[in-house]
């Protein structure tokens, strides 16, 4: 079955809607820490500029659990230079941010070696953050058939 590579005519922005449980400690952390750019907010959400791509943090009333492990759910971005992988890593060391799992080389020596370390957010979501030795690896070498870690339960 041949594939169909997703087209368009313009620039193309990832959105992501995520649970928060104040505003004042997300802008905190995601503007003044990680270094997003505030957008539009309300009493209830904001509007975080990540690399370009919209996140939104939402108040839920709801209470907010940890999650055991880092699967399923994580967001976070795929960088294309590793200097800007080792920029963002600095900074979040700087500005003490939790890292869920420390930075770590996966894959050592095949075709899906990447470096990779995620953060956790006051609200327990956890951020991921790659760099692929080789950029086919981000969507391509479906030879192999690895992808995350075995342990879904355990940090990394």
């Amino acid at each position: 079955m041949e594939s169909k590579k997703q087209q368009g005519t313009g620039s193309i922005l990832f959105h992501l809607a995520f649970p928060v449980t104040d505003i004042s400690e997300t802008k905190v952390y995601y503007a003044d820490r990680l270094g997003c750019e505030v957008g539009r907010e309300s009493e209830s959400s904001v509007i975080l500029n990540l690399y370009g791509h919209q996140l939104v943090a939402h108040v839920t009333p709801e209470p907010i659990h940890p999650q055991k492990g880092i699967y399923p759910r994580h967001f976070g971005l795929v960088f294309e230079a590793e200097a800007d992988w080792e920029a963002l890593l600095e900074r979040a060391q700087f500005h003490a941010l939790k890292f869920y799992t420390p930075p770590k080389l996966r894959f050592e020596g095949l075709p899906l070696e990447h470096r990779t370390f995620f953060l956790e957010d006051p609200f327990f979501n956890l951020l991921e953050f790659k760099f692929y030795r080789h950029a086919s690896a981000i969507f391509g070498d479906r030879e192999f058939a690895r992808v995350g870690e075995s342990d879904f339960s355990n940090h990394l």
